[in-house]
């Protein structure tokens, strides 16, 4: 690293913070603050759901990923664009019926107070682990590049500044400053994606793609392996990627709250089903370049090249291989797509923790004012504990896009299967969806810590995609069976008195 890169990353990180600031302005109410009083375009929510979506993990996970398989990872993506056009349809008309501001607002109307409280501290913890992984990959670059320097520091220190300087313009700008800084953000990291895979091209020898292909290494569907615990297996791909993008997408506060920016249902459509294409041609781009990475390195493994994980891949050839300038521009990328992350985190835990619960329990309404100054406060104590968290995934071996991904798949079953629960089955009551909820949690944490499967003489758990349909059928079926208990015609999402005094 040369002293232009360690420029670019300056003025990268100074300049992100008061450019938010700039474009996001004074926030005036809290749904200025929350939802950018609807008036976003729908391509830049596109763009942000994807940077959001993206974090660190792609830029470095995914090329590892590639680098130690092949491409199949890109069957997940078929099945989140699939999703993705779900969500659409099925619940983004319902928020924008309700004039809502978070996702589980939906299920206050449809249930009561207690189930949007549940799910919105199953999103809060949720957030915190999985988000907690992606700030925790973005160290792990920084650490390599300040180890090329023969500074050592430690990932928590490193955790601290990036989140710093990511708080400041989410605590000053609100959701506007957070969609338009990832629109930006986005192109860094693409642009310097691109750039790596051209000097990569310039550096591999003639006959290195045929080679590639005979290893296996573009191999896209995978229809031989069990598709009970093999995570790329075609139909649990396509089948978990979808019903993964609707929870992710259609359940979760985090994706919801950028489609709920936009000014109109058509536009919130648009954007969310367009981002489905943005991520399958972003996903195609990062693996290859984890199978340039591959001939590059011979298929050396992380041992043999001097490296604690395999997650340093990447970095370590952003480092030692790119040219002055590139190579900041790329770190600059990485920290750009770690700081939508945690940005759009920040903003979307505060929404949640202000709307779902904190005005649920004091069961007042406050001044607008207030509720915005709580909403700034809740940004600023979300931030300090994403660093403890993101602090504690240190120590892992496993790829750190593929833990990330697991850690949301363990609740986002209840959380998808609840909405569902509150749409098809007429008959369900508040009690019976807070039940099934439950019950789901503790079967997804069953399978997770206490289920193996043997297969071809190997133990495995369950393939990661398959968590949000287990816990969608779960929910259903319990919830299903609990409401036959009342009366056919159940409750809409327009009696939340009814819903709660049931």
């Amino acid at each position: 690293m040369r002293a232009l890169d360690l420029a670019i990353i300056a003025v990268f990180l100074v300049g992100t913070p008061l450019l938010g600031i700039a474009i996001g302005g004074k926030q005036k109410s809290s749904n200025d603050y929350f939802v950018g009083s609807r008036r976003i375009p729908w391509w830049a929510v596109t763009f942000s759901v994807v940077a959001t979506e993206t974090s660190t993990l792609t830029v470095i996970s995914v090329p590892t990923v590639a680098y130690l398989g092949n491409v199949t990872y890109l069957q997940l993506a078929i099945g989140y664009l699939i999703g993705r056009v779900l969500v659409a349809f099925m619940l983004l008309p319902k928020y924008y019926a309700g004039n809502l501001v978070s996702a589980y607002g939906f299920l206050g109307k449809r249930f009561g107070s207690g189930l949007q409280g549940t799910a919105s501290v199953t999103f809060l913890v949720t957030r915190l682990l999985a988000d907690g992984v992606r700030l925790f990959a973005t160290a792990i670059p920084v650490k390599v590049i300040l180890g090329s320097f023969g500074v050592d520091v430690p990932y928590w220190t490193i955790i601290a500044v990036i989140a710093l300087f990511a708080v400041a313009y989410t605590y000053l700008g609100g959701i506007r400053a957070v969609v338009w800084i990832d629109v930006i953000q986005m192109a860094i990291y693409v642009l310097g994606a691109v750039f790596a895979v051209l000097i990569l091209a310039g550096k591999l020898p003639d006959g290195w793609f045929s080679a590639a292909v005979d290893a296996g290494k573009f191999q896209l569907f995978d229809f031989s392996s069990n598709i009970v615990t093999s995570q790329y297996a075609f139909i649990t791909a396509v089948v978990g990627g979808a019903l993964f993008a609707m929870a992710s997408h259609g359940a979760d506060q985090l994706m919801v709250q950028r489609l709920l920016a936009c000014r109109t249902v058509r536009d919130s459509q648009k954007a969310v089903i367009a981002s489905g294409g943005v991520v399958f041609l972003q996903f195609a781009l990062f693996l290859l370049v984890g199978a340039m990475l591959w001939s590059f390195y011979g298929g050396a493994t992380s041992e043999q090249l001097g490296l604690d994980s395999n997650d340093e891949l990447f970095s370590k050839f952003i480092v030692e291989q790119l040219p002055a300038g590139l190579s900041g521009l790329l770190v600059a990328g990485i920290l750009a797509a770690a700081m939508s992350t945690i940005s759009s985190s920040l903003n979307s835990l505060s929404t949640s923790t202000v709307s779902d619960l904190y005005q649920r329990i004091t069961k007042r309404p406050l001044p607008d004012a207030a509720v915005l100054r709580s909403a700034k406060l809740w940004t600023l104590v979300w931030a300090v504990v994403f660093v403890v968290f993101a602090s504690m995934f240190t120590s892992t071996d496993q790829p750190v896009v593929e833990l990330g991904l697991s850690i949301a798949s363990y609740s986002y079953g209840a959380l998808l299967g609840a909405f569902f629960l509150g749409i098809f089955i007429k008959r369900a009551r508040q009690a019976d969806a807070i039940v099934a909820f439950v019950c789901t949690i503790v079967v997804a944490a069953v399978f997770a810590l206490g289920i193996e499967f043997t297969v071809d003489g190997e133990t495995s758990t369950l393939a990661f995609p398959w968590y949000v349909p287990l816990g969608v059928v779960v929910t259903l079926l319990v919830g299903g069976l609990l409401s036959l208990r009342h009366p056919a015609h159940g409750p809409t999402e327009d009696e939340p008195t009814r819903q709660e005094a049931a």
